[in-house]
């Protein structure tokens, strides 16, 4: 969620953060590191070039969100979240049409690779730069999705984005390195559409809107929905896992994706 060398990664990194006039790299001596500081930078410089490089590390949605009115404990006092999207390729949610297929189980395990190392360039990176980052964190990353204008809970109970509908899969780093947070999106854009929950095997989902004050158990039934998914793995690719993606497929903002990408490919 393909690994990367995180040495090669934060080498790069340091020679683009060269380019900003107010980073200053401090070397010890040749056989450490270059530290950074970024005193001195403007949260929006310091905010887009974290995305950028974000994104050219393999993520395809980034986002920063203000996190400081979520409690302290859950956050572990630090101000912001970066919330990393990474998608399936199309072709593996096309073949979702009845069970989860192997190729979908693949590209689980992929993108959770690629996750698990873009959150890890994420704190290397801060670090250098003088500020706290980690990945631990008691909130679910989709809150963090939320507060970071990423998307909204749709009526499967996963994050829906406008980009690439629910084929995604998320990260996040908390930091307190001073950014600039995306505006959080507060209520579902769901609308009318019960397609996910009219289409879910278990029955699962209430179809019920999702917005701040909605609890995640009043959408869906985590009980009948892990049941079904090990089921359906185990028809679909021979492994009991919780994989399904009966919802992802289906979702309306999904589909818009594939069916856009087939016009233009």
């Amino acid at each position: 969620m393909l690994g990367y060398c995180l040495a090669g990664m934060a080498g790069f990194a340091l020679w683009r953060l060269r380019r900003y006039s107010n980073l200053i790299p401090i070397t010890k001596n040749k056989s450490e590191p270059d530290r950074l500081t970024a005193s001195g930078t403007d949260s929006n410089s310091l905010t887009e070039h974290i995305k950028e490089e974000l994104i050219r590390q393999g993520a395809d949605l980034v986002g920063i969100g203000d996190l400081t009115e979520l409690p302290n404990n859950s956050r572990s006092s630090l101000p912001f979240g970066i919330c990393v999207a990474v998608k399936y390729p199309k072709e593996v949610i096309s073949g979702i049409i009845d069970l989860p297929t192997r190729e979908y189980y693949d590209w689980y395990n992929t993108v959770n690779s690629r996750l698990h190392s873009l959150a890890t360039f994420a704190v290397v990176t801060l670090e250098k730069l003088g500020y706290k980052a980690t990945t631990r964190t008691s909130l679910p990353h989709k809150t963090i999705a939320t507060r970071a204008g990423i998307g909204w809970i749709g009526k499967s109970a996963l994050l829906v984005t406008e980009s690439y509908g629910s084929m995604i899969r998320l990260s996040s780093i908390l930091t307190d390195a001073p950014l600039t947070a995306a505006a959080p999106i507060n209520q579902s854009k769901c609308g009318d559409c019960m397609i996910c929950a009219n289409a879910c095997p278990a029955g699962a989902l209430s179809g019920r809107l999702w917005n701040t004050t909605v609890q995640r158990n009043e959408i869906l039934d985590t009980s009948k929905c892990s049941a079904m998914a090990i089921k359906r793995s185990v028809r679909g690719f021979g492994i009991p896992i919780e994989l399904c993606g009966k919802c992802i497929a289906v979702c309306q903002y999904t589909q818009q994706y594939i069916k856009e990408l087939r016009k233009t490919g």
